[in-house]
């Protein structure tokens, strides 16, 4: 097939592109259309290319508008996880919870652990495996979320607010116990028990279930929490020395060598 693309047409292809909204296929067309003209590629070899090009701009696009939206602080994923430091912790189980079927049952994730056992890490990268996987996530911190609440109820805007949460598939709560709640508490427990069997829930803390209570403050309120957030969840333990612990420990050590070094 011999192809010859003129400016004329160029200009109304993109203008045809545009009126279309295909920004993949005017990206890619005149690189496509040298390339047929070339090889000698049939017209729907051509179109074929085009089309495949404008669905993977499209899927680009909206991994990098859910990433975006999703507000995670910082980009982690489980390949740069070093399961070795956690022995206790199933890689295996991990990746693949990554695969995302737990959020499809709308199953939650609980990860309990000492500070800086990579609990966040993981979470995010979890997160993240989720949106690839064609997920609504949203990241943000216990403490965060529930002066939120409070402050939409203060406003007489809650329900509304917890409609907003309704579209996403996986909300990864962070953090949950390092602060006392207040007020805030009762809420997110309401927060937590509108997504019971609707949409999954990730949540990290540095406190067992038992202690949950000193965040919540109320023990009843607690119980009837981990009786829904427990019932279809898969729970990882973070055993071991704090990632942040060990790093500083090795910059230390590493100290007196440079200095050795340099005299």
């Amino acid at each position: 097939m011999t192809m010859l693309v003129t400016d004329p047409a160029q200009g109304i292809i993109d203008l045809y592109c545009k009126e279309l909204k295909l920004p993949g296929l005017r990206r890619a067309y005149p690189a496509l259309a040298r390339e047929a003209s070339k090889a000698g590629h049939s017209y729907p070899a051509f179109l074929s290319a085009c089309l495949s090009q404008e669905i993977a701009a499209r899927r680009e696009h909206r991994l990098a508008s859910r990433l975006h939206l999703a507000r995670f602080p910082a980009t982690k994923t489980l390949v740069g996880f070093d399961f070795h430091l956690l022995p206790t912790l199933p890689k295996a189980k991990v990746l693949a919870l990554a695969e995302g079927s737990f959020v499809r049952a709308k199953e939650n994730v609980i990860c309990l652990g000492d500070a800086g056992t990579g609990k966040t890490h993981v979470a995010i990268g979890l997160g993240i495996s989720a949106i690839q996987a064609g997920y609504r996530v949203r990241f943000v911190s216990a403490l965060c979320l529930a002066q939120e609440l409070l402050q939409a109820q203060q406003e007489y805007r809650l329900p509304r607010y917890l409609r907003s949460w309704q579209k996403v598939d996986l909300v990864v709560l962070d953090e949950l116990g390092y602060l006392g709640l207040g007020p805030g508490g009762p809420l997110l427990f309401q927060f937590c028990a509108e997504r019971y069997e609707r949409g999954s829930v990730l949540i990290t803390s540095n406190l067992d279930f038992s202690r949950w209570v000193e965040v919540f403050g109320d023990a009843t309120l607690t119980a009837a929490l981990l009786d829904r957030l427990t019932h279809h969840s898969h729970i990882l333990l973070f055993q071991g020395e704090s990632h942040r612990f060990r790093e500083s420990r090795q910059r230390l050590q590493e100290v007196p060598l440079r200095q050795g070094d340099g005299a």
